[in-house]
Formats: structure tokens, sequence, C-alpha cells
């Protein structure tokens, strides 16, 4: 039997040839491209000085160097699922490079680890596709620091497909140096510090030297790196260099780590479920074998407990991972028995070995969330002078040897050795103008406000104090800071009321010690809340009360709080808490003499607005965290210290702020911009912004 035939397509009319007589060609006029932007010429106040900066001049030879040529790159297994694993993708390139060298004509190949590959010259042929037998190992990892690094998995090989397909071509003429040219070289420095062994993170590299690790506490080290990118600027091409950090595991005894992550005395003590946590895909090596592993769990039973089935001959025999060691390999155990056993196999295919005999590599990021202690103690341990700053830096370049690349060699590529040198001005401090006209200059670096008045005070009335079981003295420190406040002009009237926090709560989790603090509140002001509330701490910098109860006053609420530490109350404590209270109720503590003589160049003479955007991350740990965008934006023209904030909440780790806008009509919006320009508009005198500044800051890693 015959298919039917199918029905005729019915196409539609063709359109009419001729112009109807009413109508009329337009004639399109020519649109002319706007002018080049005019930057404005060296600024000529201030006196002269001679800058150090950490830029290093690139030079490009006159012809350049050989093109680049980029090429799309598809790597999968042999059933033609994708790779995702960037360490195993890395692996594979570099075996490409080394097993099919004739095919691709000897050409120097540089990948930046997802989908794109650049040779340095053209390859014989526009698409390839190659072959790699790649025994299944657990290859280098990006962030290794061994040059070799790479296990036996089992006797069977596994087949990969890399296929090529030409993308574009990348000049390096002096004179074509774009993006891409940029992002090639980018691309040639990763290369070059992934096989000196450095942990890569972007653009930063840092080394395996104990030199540059911070004890952060809990078997977490910061590491000092450094960040290393091309750059192409005014003045034409540069190799920025800068200070980076991050943080690390502990190398060595799996044990040892352990102990100090969860400060504990004996391995006896450990919480293994705790454990599981902190160690997953952390990699370590076993004493008496050269390869590496990837920590996936623990052994349900103890070492001594925990069997497994050995192969011997012809027979399968059942035996324990204790005796195993120490009877058939003959290695002896000190303390493994009673232990849990590492587990470096899969659920179906576990592979067990003694904890004590067990050390994690060097250079594995720690991505859990830091207590308040170890971010405390990054942040100090930290910083550095400018002196010692540039001395790492050219102590890490004379290491790193970028100059010595031969890739960068071939593309005529040579940096200069010293810091670039740059003139720059030391302008006069601002003017500080205070209450009843005062003015204030610097001395020795800082204005001193001591027996002064505030520009604009404001009065704290209706206010409450919440102490969470410290032991300070409530009704001294309330009369010490009244005394403050009326020295500078600011009224503070006594609190309405004071509340303890029941000594039974004191241990329990600080989520419930918030909450119940906030039910005595409710209780105490039935009618209004309180304006403003006090909240004593016992340490404001690590105490886990601070986040839950910011979140509860500010988020939830919508009061206005100022947590103190109880611990460091002085009269310059006070004086400094006097001008934090005085901005938030919306007092002006002070102001610039430009700002009220309207003299500040392209701002105080035409209505102007000023926004400052951000996006925060949370830190690193749970991913499910929203990422925040801040956004501000001036108010009061002609005043430039007076500003309205916005938060909204973004999905994680995302850098857009896709909020700015938000038409939800034709006429309305509901978006930052408009909720900020309505405020301005408001707030100084009917008047729309002329013109707009935009500060957006941009992390070096984007740029």
């Amino acid at each position: 039997m015959e298919p039917p035939t199918p029905p005729p397509q019915i196409l539609p009319p063709p359109p009419p040839t001729g112009i109807p007589s009413k109508n009329f060609p337009i004639k399109i006029e020519r649109i002319e491209k706007s002018p080049p932007v005019n930057f404005p010429s060296p600024g000529s106040k201030g006196k002269r000085v001679s800058l150090l900066t950490n830029h290093f001049k690139v030079t490009v030879g006159s012809n350049g160097g050989g093109d680049f040529f980029h090429y799309d790159i598809l790597i999968s297994y042999e059933d033609g699922r994708e790779v995702t694993r960037k360490n195993l993708k890395i692996a594979l390139v570099d075996k490409l490079s080394e097993v099919y060298k004739s095919e691709l004509a000897g050409k120097s190949l540089v990948y930046d680890g997802d989908r794109s590959l650049f040779a340095l010259g053209p390859l014989p042929q526009n698409n390839l596709e190659f072959s790699i037998v790649l025994n299944p190992v657990l290859a280098k990892c990006v962030s290794g620091n061994e040059q070799k690094r790479q296990r036996l998995s089992s006797s069977t090989s596994k087949i990969f497909k890399l296929q090529l397909k030409f993308a574009s071509r990348i000049s390096m003429q002096r004179r074509l140096i774009d993006c891409s040219s940029l992002r090639v070289l980018n691309a040639i420095l990763r290369q070059q510090a992934l096989r000196q062994g450095c942990l890569v993170l972007y653009q930063s590299f840092f080394l395996n030297d104990t030199k540059n690790l911070i004890d952060l506490g809990g078997g977490i080290h910061g590491c000092r790196g450094f960040f290393s990118s091309f750059k192409a600027l005014q003045g034409g091409m540069y190799l920025n260099h800068d200070v980076s950090m991050t943080t690390i595991v502990q190398s060595g005894s799996v044990v040892d780590f352990l102990i100090r992550n969860q400060n504990v005395k004996t391995p006896f003590e450990i919480d293994w479920n705790k454990a599981r946590g902190t160690l997953k895909n952390l990699r370590f090596k076993v004493n008496h074998l050269k390869f590496e592993f990837k920590i996936t769990g623990f052994s349900d039973r103890p070492c001594k407990e925990q069997k497994f089935s050995l192969k011997l001959g012809e027979a399968n025999v059942e035996t324990t991972v204790y005796d195993y060691f120490v009877k058939t390999r003959g290695i002896k155990l000190s303390f493994s028995a009673n232990l849990p056993c590492i587990n470096a196999g899969k659920p179906r295919k576990p592979k067990f070995f003694p904890i004590e005999l067990c050390s994690l590599v060097p250079l594995q990021r720690y991505k859990n969330e830091l207590t308040g202690y170890q971010t405390s103690a990054m942040i100090k341990k930290s910083s550095q002078k400018p002196e010692e700053l540039l001395q790492f830096l050219a102590d890490t370049g004379k290491m790193i040897k970028h100059e010595a690349e031969p890739l960068l060699k071939s593309c005529g590529i040579s940096i200069d050795g010293s810091f670039v040198q740059a003139e720059g001005r030391v302008l006069s401090a601002p003017r500080l103008i205070m209450g009843n006209g005062e003015h204030i200059f610097p001395r020795n670096g800082f204005w001193n406000i001591k027996d002064k008045k505030l520009l604009a005070p404001k009065k704290l009335e209706n206010w409450a104090v919440v102490n969470f079981s410290t032991s300070c003295d409530i009704r001294s420190t309330c009369l010490k800071l009244a005394k403050v406040s009326s020295n500078y002009g600011m009224v503070v009237s006594p609190p309405a009321c004071v509340i303890q926090e029941n000594p039974k709560y004191k241990k329990k989790p600080a989520s419930v010690r918030v909450e119940t603090m906030f039910q005595q509140i409710k209780s105490k002001f039935r009618q209004n809340p309180p304006h403003f509330i006090l909240c004593l701490l016992s340490d404001k910098k690590f105490c886990d009360l601070y986040g839950p109860w910011k979140k509860k006053t500010i988020v939830e609420f919508g009061i206005l709080d100022q947590c103190v530490s109880s611990n460091k109350i002085d009269e310059k404590y006070l004086m400094n808490l006097m001008l934090k209270i005085n901005a938030k109720l919306g007092g002006f503590n002070h102001t610039i003499l430009s700002e009220l003589t309207r003299s500040i160049p392209f701002v105080s003479k035409i209505p102007t607005m000023i926004f400052g955007m951000e996006v925060s991350h949370a830190s690193p740990g749970p991913t499910e965290r929203p990422s925040i965008a801040s956004v501000v934006g001036s108010r009061e023209w002609p005043r430039i210290s007076s500003y309205r904030a916005c938060l909204r909440a973004l999905s994680p780790k995302v850098k857009m702020i896709d909020s700015l806008f938000k038409p939800i009509s034709e006429q309305k919006d509901a978006g930052i911009f408009s909720e900020l320009l309505l405020e301005f508009f408001a707030s100084s005198g009917n008047k729309k912004p002329a013109q707009i500044i935009i500060f957006r800051f941009v992390p070096s890693c984007l740029v």
C-alpha cells in the first residue's frame, strides 16, 4: 500500500512590485560617527611626586610574532558524552601535543581549560579529530603542585575524542593587539604557571612555598600568591602584578589536620561525620605508594573490622583492611585499628586505606566558610607595607620568569624587569566644616574634632539597650555616652528600657538567643517599636550573634541598631560610637568646604547624580546563598555626601545587576534606578540630574 500523497503547499501571494502612488521613498541620511572622546589634560594642582607602580612595560616587536589561530575544541568520551572535568581536559590536551606532534605540524598549543585552543600558526586542516587513549587516572588537578600527578585506577584504558574546528585568526602585530590577543597572552601565563606546579585561580598563581603561608588556626592556612595579567592601557601594553590571597588546607598527615580542625587532642575524639564533609574530594597520598587519590568518604566499620575481597592466585579471600596492611604488606599500624578507613573508591568498588598512612597533598583550596577569628586573622596577617609588597612581587616574578616563556618570545613579546614609574600629585587635604561653621585643618594625617560641635546632630530618643549576657555596667555606659554626645552637641535621652538576656539561654544557638530577645522587646514595646537599639555583645568581631541580630533588626523589623563590644568601651570608643549613631539617625557629622561653597568641578554647577554599585558574594561554602547587589545614589544636590542605598538579592555567584531597570508598565518602573532617581528629584528641589556619574567596582579577574 502506497503512502498518501501530501497536499500541495499553499504559498502566500507575492508582494506588489510597484510603489503606491501616495507613498514616496524616504532618503536615508548618512549617520556621522561621533567624534572620539577627548580626555582632560593632566592636572596641574598639587605637589609632583614620582610613583612606583606594580606594572611592567611590555614591548611588542615591530612586526609582532607569528599569529595565533583559534580553534573550538570539543573533548568527549567514546560514547559521545562531553568531558567536564577541567583537570582531565588539560591532561588530554597535553597528551595531544605529545602524541600527535607530527600531525599538528609541531605547532605549540595554548589551552584555556574550556573550549578554546590556540595554535601558534595554522594547523594542517581547519577541522581535525583525534583519539587519545588514556589510562583512567586522577590527572594533575589545576590546583596541583607537582609536575606529574597521576595514578592508575584499573588495568583498562579509556578512549577520548578531541574535535578541533577553526574559529578565527588572532594577530599579534603591535598595532592590532586587542582583547582576543590579551586573552591568548593571559592563557599563556596560566599554562606556564600550571607547568611550574602553581595553584591557579583565574589569573592568580600560588607557589608551594612555606614562606607564603599564614596560619589561620583550625588546620587552615592563608596562602599569599600573585595576580598576573596583560593589560592594554593608554601608554601601551603592560604586565600587571599584584598580591592575591586564598585559603588552603594544611598539608601532611590527615589525622593531624583533623585534630587541629576540630580542636581535639587525640584521633579518638574526632567527629567523623563532620570530618566526612571537611575532607570530601581532597587529594591525598599513601606513604608506601607514589600515586595520588581523592577522598570519597570513610568506611562504615573500623579498620580491624572492615573486610574486603583479596584475590590470591585463583581464589578470592576475605580479609580485613588491618590484617592486609599489617600481615600481608608488613606495614606497622600504631592507632588505626579502631578508626575508620579512608575510602578512595566508588560506591560499588571501594578502595580503603588506614588513615594514619594518608597525607594530604599541598596547595588544596579550602572552600568552606571561615570563622570570624580566621577572617580577622586573614586580614590582619596578610597586610603588608608598600616596600614589602614590592619586594614580594619582584621576588615572585623572578621565580615565575614570565619573560623566559618560549611562547611569549615567539609572539615578539618582551617584558621589562623593572617596575614602571609614573608621575603623581599630592593634593592638599580637604578642609572640614563642623558645627557653628568651624573649620578643621588636618594635622599629621588626620582631623582632630575634639571639642567641636557636630554639623547637624540628631536627638536620640525612644531607644532601648539589650544585653547578651555581658558584664558591662549598662547604667554607667549610657551616662558616659550621653555626656560624650553632649560635648559634641548631640542630645541622648535616657533609654526607654534595658533588656537583659536570661542566663539560661547563654549556651543556646545564636538564632534561638536572638529570637528570645525579640520576644522580650515585643513585650516591652507593645504599641510602638523602639526607634533605635543599642546591642551589647561580649565580642562584636567574633560573636556568632552578630549576623542573626542584624538580620532580625534591619531586614525583618527595619529598626536602626548599633552593636557594641562591651570589653572595649572607653571615651574614644564612645566618641566613635556617637558619630556612627548620629549618621544612622540621618544627621551630619561634618562636611567639606568645597561642598558648601559649590566649588567641586563638574558636579557643583550642574545637577549631578552619583551612583555607586557593587555585587557581594557569599563566602566559600554553600552555593545556595544569594549574591547581594548594592547600589547607592546621591541625594540633596549639590551635596555629594548624602546617599540612599538599595539592596537586591541575586542568584548565587551572579555578577550582573539585572534589577537596575524593571518596567511594570509603560509609565512605571520598579527598578533600582527609578527608585533612586525619584529620591534625587524629591530631595533636590524637584531637579532632575543633568549628568550622572557611575562608579562600578569590577574585580581584577574580570578585567
